[in-house]
């Protein structure tokens, strides 16, 4: 709900710099017109910047206490390579083609720290990428690599990114990556990723899941 907020009020300044904007841009007048058009312009472009970051914000969901993230089980194609279905918390389901013996799970997280945890505000994430990969150091190097994004941030606005670059700027919010520990691959296999303030954790939910990890450890 935070981050919705924020969301929302972002959309309200987009939406309040556009109309000024437009009552600027459609004055009437000669003396003062180039003046008010560059004006108008450069708070039309603010604005849409404003709603851009706003929708960049509506990607991203609070975390509440452990939350499953999502669901991902795997279908041998051939050695060392497997059909993988996601399914994330929403119930959106997405196929990938992943190569080795080992796959992890990504995500982007935002926390908060000193005054801003003090109000009760939650850690955000959003699901970043999935990956495979070979146990062998040599296929690591040579074999074919599999790394699919998840989720991307449309027209070029990414705040996530703008707050990682500025981490040591800004020392109320931190914006880093989060990942489970890469677990094996196994036809048949159903894992759940969760998400805690501790990071991400892969569980085995079924027995070919259990007896890969197994094998592994």
């Amino acid at each position: 709900m935070f981050y919705n907020a924020v969301a929302v009020a972002f959309v309200l300044i987009c939406l309040t710099g556009l109309y000024l904007a437009g009552r600027v841009l459609l004055r009437k007048g000669w003396l003062l017109g180039w003046l008010r058009g560059m004006c108008g312009m450069v708070v039309l472009a603010l604005g849409l910047l404003v709603g851009l970051i706003a929708f960049d914000i509506f990607s991203y969901q609070q975390i509440l206490n452990e939350k499953s993230l999502a669901t991902v089980s795997f279908k041998k194609l051939a050695s060392q390579r497997y059909n993988a279905v996601l399914v994330d918390a929403d119930g959106r389901e997405q196929r990938f083609e992943l190569y080795g013996d080992q796959w992890q799970l990504d995500a982007r997280l935002v926390k908060w720290s000193g005054a801003m945890a003090g109000f009760g505000i939650k850690p955000a994430y959003r699901l970043d990428r999935i990956s495979g990969r070979y146990f062998s150091l040599e296929d690591e190097r040579s074999a074919r690599r599999s790394v699919y994004p998840l989720v991307e941030s449309r027209y070029g606005i990414d705040l996530w990114a703008w707050l990682h670059q500025a981490n040591r700027e800004l020392p109320w919010i931190d914006a880093v990556y989060g990942n489970a520990t890469f677990v094996p691959m196994e036809d048949g296999a159903l894992y759940e990723v969760t998400l805690s303030h501790t990071g991400l954790l892969a569980r085995p939910l079924n027995d070919p899941a259990k007896q890969a990890v197994s094998r592994w450890q």
